[in-house]
């Protein structure tokens, strides 16, 4: 029986309520003020390219081809960097260019160099104009305005800056909805992870939940320990281990800010319950700080896979955005680190966005007089989902059974049409167009890789996602009345339950299968991305593999296909069990029984 009428009470109640705090994680630019004074202190990284890169790319297919001698000889942090890895006389030398000028640089490793001095000596190591930005908050940061120039030594080597383009790209993709969601209330949720779980078929808790397996979050935010007792307690479940890395003083606890955190750790957590899990907690989102970040994870080597539920537009690091200056050698340095991660048998998952195809507005619309005039929405797939090395995670809105008395959430249905949206709930500008759904598209940067020409993606370059999972819809800001049967997870933070929507339930959510995975088959998996577009080929020949469902209907800014790859949904959203080649393997049943605690 369907409740339609209760459906539209639940989400008239939880979208009416109000979005909080949409700032909070959100993209911006900063405005730019005057000229910094000549002894202002200003800090960049400098990052050098890897070595013999085509071999690194023939040692990534035979790490992950099963009819390989190199086959999971997963190599460690050291073996890497002393085949692929900066020489330490071009380190050297790179130094000593730098601090010629008067600078003081930092090896954090053979590829990231940390440079501080004062704003005048910057200057001239780099031939601009640094000025003084400010964010909305009022927090300042240093602009390279009339483009970089990089000296002899560090032009001849590849090298890429970071840190002086004012331009905070990356944004977390949940959106809070302000609610008090107790129980299951319609046949689209909101849902707990449990609830997920047996809509997507992962494996039973006493079969595998993670154990022996360690999941890292890359995020900006610590977390609240009474609410992961609260989210947890509420399901009848133990809190998963969970400890803390703080990366150049990581952010601390807040109600608003640590939303994201909150939504990753609860997800992964909750769909590997005996994983350890570990927070990598960020300042913010710059591209200087998750680089760091990653770096962290690499070289210690402690994450088995890695969740990242942000992203950025890949257009945005276009001299359009910046001033005038290209960053788009920033998109070679992220897969620098994400190629690192693979040879040491790391996979690394990111949510591939919520404004669809249609994921930046146009460069006009972030100058600060801008009005409606200034442009839409532009495409551009989002970075890092858009990795080749890193797996994207896109999203549906999810019909489960809802029967009175029993918490069963056995799948239905699920559909992946994006819901307008009346205003720029990401960026804040005057932008029109755009719209909430499963981030997909072409990248503009990364080639299509091996794996994809498995299946038919309609480009020549990497496409996202690659899979996807349950996300939501229909936020505030959406032009309403949103369509039927929009879906929402359930967050506890800040002491309260809320609802929450967006592709950061999904990719954790993926991110915890792929921790029963690796329990499963007792090893890493490096690049996930080959093994997901090998039984993809493989189900399109017919053989009943039932890994990926097919035929949800959708559009996002383009159209999903009746079958096959499209760049909603990617291959499908996933059979939990099936996908860990696993078909035979007792299921998660009911929420809050033994096989789904």
């Amino acid at each position: 029986m369907r409740l339609e009428k209760g459906l539209s009470i639940v989400f008239a109640a939880l979208v009416c309520a109000g979005l909080v705090n949409t700032a909070a994680l959100a993209a911006e630019k900063a405005a730019v003020q005057a000229r910094a004074a000549a002894g202002q202190n200003v800090q960049f990284d400098v990052y050098l390219p890897l070595q013999h890169k085509a071999e690194l790319d023939a040692l990534l297919d035979n790490l992950h081809d099963s009819t390989s001698a190199s086959f999971h000889q997963w190599l460690t942090p050291a073996q890497f960097h002393a085949r692929f890895g900066a020489s330490a006389a071009t380190v050297a030398a790179v130094q000593h260019e730098l601090e010629a000028y008067g600078l003081t640089t930092q090896v954090i490793s053979p590829q990231q160099i940390h440079v501080s001095g004062d704003a005048s000596s910057v200057e001239q190591a780099l031939l601009t104009q640094v000025h003084v930005g400010t964010f909305k908050n009022g927090k300042k940061t240093m602009v390279a305005v009339g483009g970089i120039s990089l000296p002899s030594t560090m032009a001849s080597n590849g090298a890429v800056v970071t840190g002086l383009s004012g331009f905070i790209r990356m944004r977390s993709h949940a959106k809070k909805l302000e609610a008090l969601p107790t129980n299951r209330y319609s046949e689209a949720g909101p849902y707990w992870f449990d609830d997920l779980k047996e809509a997507y078929s992962y494996p039973s808790y006493q079969v595998y939940n993670g154990k022996g397996v360690t999941i890292g979050i890359l995020m900006s935010g610590g977390f609240n320990p009474p609410d992961m007792a609260a989210y947890f307690g509420h399901e009848k479940l133990a809190v998963p281990h969970m400890t803390t890395v703080n990366i150049a003083g990581g952010a601390p606890y807040d109600p608003n800010d640590s939303l994201e955190t909150h939504l990753d750790l609860q997800q992964t957590g909750g769909m590997a319950p005996a994983a350890n899990l570990i927070l990598y907690n960020l300042p913010d989102l710059s591209d200087a700080n998750i680089i760091s970040g990653l770096i962290t994870i690499i070289e210690t080597n402690k994450a088995d896979v890695v969740s990242m539920s942000f992203g950025g537009p890949e257009i945005g690091y276009l001299p359009a955005y910046n001033d005038g200056v290209d960053f788009t050698g920033i998109l070679g340095v992220y897969d620098d680190v994400f190629k690192q991660g693979a040879t040491q048998g790391i996979t690394f998952v990111a949510s591939s966005g919520d404004l669809g195809a249609l994921d930046v507005p146009a460069p006009a619309c972030f100058d600060t007089n801008a009005t409606s005039t200034c442009g839409g929405f532009l495409e551009s797939a989002e970075t890092p989902a858009s990795s080749p090395n890193v797996t994207g995670v896109g999203g549906t809105n999810l019909v489960t059974t809802m029967t009175t008395g029993s918490l069963d959430s056995k799948y239905v249905s699920e559909a992946a049409f994006g819901d307008p949206l009346a205003e720029d709930i990401f960026y804040g500008t005057p932008a029109t167009g755009a719209y909430w759904g499963s981030g997909g598209g072409n990248s503009i940067y990364y080639k299509k890789p091996t794996f994809q020409k498995l299946v038919t993606t309609g480009s020549k370059f990497r496409t996202v996602p690659d899979v996807s999972l349950q996300m939501g819809g229909c936020p505030i800001g959406s032009v309403t009345p949103c369509g039927p049967d929009r879906s929402a997870a359930v967050v506890a933070i800040g002491g309260g339950l809320f609802g929450v929507v967006g592709t950061s339930i999904s990719a954790p959510d993926f991110a915890g299968l792929t921790a029963l995975k690796i329990q499963r088959l007792g090893t890493r998996l490096g690049n996930e991305n080959f093994d997901i577009y090998t039984l993809a080929a493989l189900q399109s020949t017919g053989l009943p593999l039932n890994v990926y469902r097919e035929n949800i209907q959708g559009y996002n800014g383009l159209f999903t296909t009746k079958k096959g790859y499209n760049r909603v949904l990617g291959n499908g959203t996933v059979n939990g069990v099936n996908f860990l080649l696993a078909p035979f393997a007792p299921v998660a049943g009911t929420p809050q029984t033994p096989s789904n605690p």
